[in-house]
């Protein structure tokens, strides 16, 4: 019996070590506390909530992984470092409204030389789809490969470019981003 009991408490101690542990819930939506990109742990920086419209819809939760924390935005988006940011959907939204808040998001993050980006862009944006509650979204920048987006657990074609990449986080990061709370929420603030 006794042998049982210890076989029992080693395999689930396998069990429990191999699982990733929670690291922040935010509207019942629960986030690791890292995620692994290029061989390199990155660690849960903080949980935004997307809100749109002047209803404050909330439309994902957003939670952003990097290799080091940081509540300043300027040191992440000029790191050229590997990050993660991954959108839960908590309602469903449709791929052109998607498509558009993208293109909105770039106008406002890229102050100069958007011409460059053109044609990323609309290859991030050809990627889109409609999204329904409980789908994810994730933008996983890899240093050494560039951007990749994986859409429900489809990832497509890396779109290479430094540029690219920090314009992409800029879109949440920067000077003006889609809601002040959500960008407040992934530089480590309160998930509201």
């Amino acid at each position: 019996m006794r042998a049982v009991l210890a076989l029992l408490a080693a395999v689930s101690a396998v069990v429990l070590l191999g699982m990733p542990s929670i690291g922040a819930t935010c509207r019942d939506v629960q986030f690791p506390d890292t995620v692994t990109v290029g061989g390199s742990d990155l660690a849960l920086n903080g949980l935004g909530i997307r809100k749109a419209t002047l209803l404050q819809i909330k439309v994902y939760v957003a939670g952003l992984y990097l290799p080091q924390k940081s509540t300043y935005p300027g040191p992440i988006l000029g790191a050229d470092g590997s990050w993660q940011l991954v959108l839960h959907f908590v309602r469903d939204v449709g791929a052109s409204d998607i498509r558009d808040a993208l293109q909105e998001g770039f106008d406002k993050a890229v102050t100069d030389n958007i011409a460059a980006l053109r044609s990323r862009i609309e290859a991030l944006k050809d990627r889109m789809v409609d999204f329904k509650t409980g789908q994810i979204l994730t933008f996983t920048h890899d240093r050494a490969a560039g951007v990749t987006v994986d859409v429900n657990g489809a990832v497509g074609p890396t779109i290479r470019g430094t540029d690219f990449a920090t314009a992409l986080l800029a879109i949440w990061l920067g000077r003006r981003p889609p809601n002040s709370d959500l960008k407040t929420g992934l530089l480590g603030g309160a998930c509201q």
